[in-house]
């Protein structure tokens, strides 16, 4: 059985039995036993009997695909919650030509209990509204951080190889561009910080590289 592997992360390896060619549309079971067809890539090692590919799926569906699915998903409960809130909010209406008149209850009247339990009911039904819109604002939130997300690149993808390829040279500038005194250091680290993601950016290329380079 053709299984998922990880190998750093956002990057899982399949990881099979057999040696195959690149292109080859395999297989891979999830240790929740989900089957999902991929196209192999790049031969990364074999180890103890076994050969791990880099690859993509056969549907097309990444992170990007992901990011969007979930947009949808919290856009879709958002509008249920705002709906429900807008239900209670109607209802808790009842009775409301009766109640703007503010008259006092009367207290031992047989309208007594009728009249107490319609606020109840009213306050209660607004309570649920509150607390619908709440969840509608929760989901929208939700939906707005995967839309902004939907087009992100990570080292999951092919496009990751040309991405890093132009964010290492985009921060080899800034380096640069910080030692020459063409940009303003805006602390006493900003060199020490420019360095860093330099040198995160040539570890991500050189994965990347590795993964998808033909």
């Amino acid at each position: 059985m053709n299984t998922y592997s990880k190998y750093c992360p956002n990057v899982f390896l399949a990881k099979t039995t057999e040696k195959h060619e690149k292109g080859s549309v395999i297989t891979l079971t999830t240790k929740y036993g989900k089957e999902n067809e991929v196209i192999l890539y790049n031969l990364i090692y074999a180890k103890d009997g076994f050969y791990y590919y880099s690859f993509i799926r056969a549907d097309g569906y990444n992170i990007q695909e992901r990011a969007k699915a979930k947009a949808e998903r919290y856009s879709k409960w958002a509008g249920a919650a705002e709906n429900k809130s807008n239900e209670y909010y109607e209802a808790s209406k009842e009775g409301k030509d009766f109640l703007v008149l503010a008259e006092p209850i009367k207290i031992g009247h047989h309208s007594e209990k009728r009249h107490r339990a319609l606020i109840e009911r009213n306050w209660n039904r607004m309570g649920k509204s509150v607390e619908y819109s709440e969840k509608a604002n929760q989901h929208e939130s939700k939906a707005e951080y995967w839309e902004k997300r939907a087009n992100d690149i990570n080292l999951s993808m092919p496009e990751s190889l040309e991405y890093f390829e132009y964010k290492l040279e985009e921060a080899k500038e800034k380096h640069e561009g910080l030692k020459s005194g063409k940009y303003q250091k805006t602390h006493s680290y900003s060199l020490t910080y420019a360095k860093k993601e330099v040198n995160e950016l040539v570890k991500k290329l050189e994965t990347a590289k590795r993964l998808w380079q033909d």
